[in-house]
């Protein structure tokens, strides 16, 4: 006899077989690349807060993180200090602007204040792309349209996902080799970000 209630015959509950299978039981996942910036405050525990944050995220799954890269402040005011950057490649079911939803919700839980363009700030969350899909929407410019042109960006990426590519601009890594080492952004061997268990 057979029956659905779980208090009257026993059950297997594999969650870390659930967790792995997200793509298979979740309708139509998406891979999405989301860049990560800090350069106020303890910019490691914040980077790893936020990776923490994003993994804890219902229908969202980090498949890769990028090591941590050291980078000058690109524009903005003069006498920032230098950023610590990294790129977490992820699958899921959430729709685009819901991710962004998600992605400023970490930064206002890490203190983000927007109050100059470009200035220091304790976590910036940016969605870089989004599977293949391009998007002129101002509240969500898909891919992120300076992604090409950004080191700081790129070589985290790279890192994450050797084969990776920028929908509309072709291969990561063919993109890190136009700019060069002009933006001084430097893998710190010495930081590693964790992905949580």
């Amino acid at each position: 006899m057979s029956t659905s209630d779980p208090t009257a015959s026993p059950t297997t509950f594999d969650l870390q077989h659930r967790v792995d299978s997200v793509d298979s039981t979740l309708s139509s996942p998406r891979t999405a690349v989301i860049a990560l910036g800090s350069n106020l405050g303890n910019r490691m525990e914040t980077l790893q807060g936020a990776v923490d944050a994003l993994a804890d995220t219902p229908g969202l799954k980090i498949t890769a993180v990028s090591g941590v890269f050291e980078t000058d402040p690109l524009g903005g005011p003069d006498e920032q200090p230098a950023y610590y950057n990294a790129v977490v490649v992820l699958r899921t079911t959430l729709p685009p602007h819901s991710l962004l939803e998600r992605a400023n919700a970490v930064e206002d839980a890490f203190g983000r204040e927007r109050t100059v363009r470009w200035g220091a700030r304790t976590l910036d969350v940016d969605i870089i792309s989004y599977q293949n899909a391009l998007s002129e929407d101002p509240v969500l410019l898909l891919p992120h349209p300076r992604a090409h042109e950004r080191a700081f960006v790129l070589a985290p990426w790279l890192d994450a996902d050797p084969a990776a590519e920028l929908p509309g601009h072709g291969p990561v890594a063919d993109l890190l080799g136009k700019i060069g080492d002009a933006q001084g952004v430097r893998r710190r061997a010495d930081l590693e970000l964790r992905l949580p268990e």
